[in-house]
């Protein structure tokens, strides 16, 4: 008998996480990388980068790999791939699991200011601001708007023609509430602007209510997610050996 296909659609410490238990299973397993990073993290399986050439060239995977389950591993503001492995499951057939953390709450000594996109963020930091700009490569385009605050923009890659008043900072999560303390007192930060990715990566926003830091929280985009709906790895891994119909003990894997 074949085993079932699975294409992990990735790019987050949970999608990682996911295929390296998927890797135990008897399945073939495909993981896709949208390739903003040049380097990635090893991971299992048959590994793809770059995009698909949208949902018609998902549907064309889909198809020509056999694929008995599309799993949307995504960070949660890729809202594009999401979008497409909707189209995609409907024209095809193939289900799909979607694995998204919740959002990160606010909780007792936080200091949030909700925006709704990057440009927002950066509009609403005051006049001689140092901001921490957890944001990532992608964002650097945005960040010449503002030459009168200072910006750390912290990137696991290298950032081409940053503006003067843009500092580099490369660094690769995870990072400890002491490391993250020790960044913005050094550095003078007066706001920490970031996504709302939720999950792992909490550190930064410990680190800011300690040190009084004001948060400037890019709030989630609305994305229909499709199919399933699970939280962490733990159900993700469940419901793929239900709806695949493993044969495999589900206290298989430490």
């Amino acid at each position: 008998m074949s085993r079932p296909g699975i294409l992990l659609l990735g790019g987050t410490a949970d999608a990682r996480q996911l295929a390296d238990r998927l890797a135990g299973l008897p399945v073939d397993l495909i993981v896709s990388l949208a390739g903003a990073t040049r380097r990635p993290a090893r991971m299992p399986g048959v590994l793809r980068t770059g995009g698909f050439g949208g949902a018609d060239g998902l549907v064309r995977l889909l198809r020509e790999s056999d694929i008995a389950l599309l799993i949307d591993a995504t960070h949660p503001f890729a809202a594009g791939i999401s979008a497409n492995a909707a189209v995609a499951s409907a024209r095809t057939g193939c289900p799909v699991l979607t694995l998204r953390r919740p959002p990160w709450k606010e909780t007792c000594g936080d200091s949030w200011t909700h925006v709704p996109d990057l440009p927002a963020a950066i509009a609403a930091l005051p006049d001689g601001a140092c901001a921490l700009m957890a944001t990532g490569t992608g964002s650097a385009l945005d960040l010449g708007a503002r030459t009168d605050v200072r910006m750390l923009l912290r990137s696991i890659e290298p950032v081409a023609a940053l503006p003067p008043h843009v500092e580099p900072l490369l660094a690769r999560p995870p990072f400890s509430i002491d490391a993250e303390t020790r960044l913005m007192r050094d550095r003078g930060t007066t706001h920490l602007v970031t996504r709302n990715a939720g999950g792992d990566g909490t550190a930064k926003l410990r680190a800011a209510a300690d040190l009084g830091v004001q948060v400037l929280m890019i709030d989630r985009p609305d994305v229909l997610e499709t199919g399933i709906v699970v939280s962490d790895v733990p159900q993700a891994l469940e419901r793929v050996r239900r709806m695949l119909r493993l044969d495999t003990p589900s206290g298989d894997a430490p």
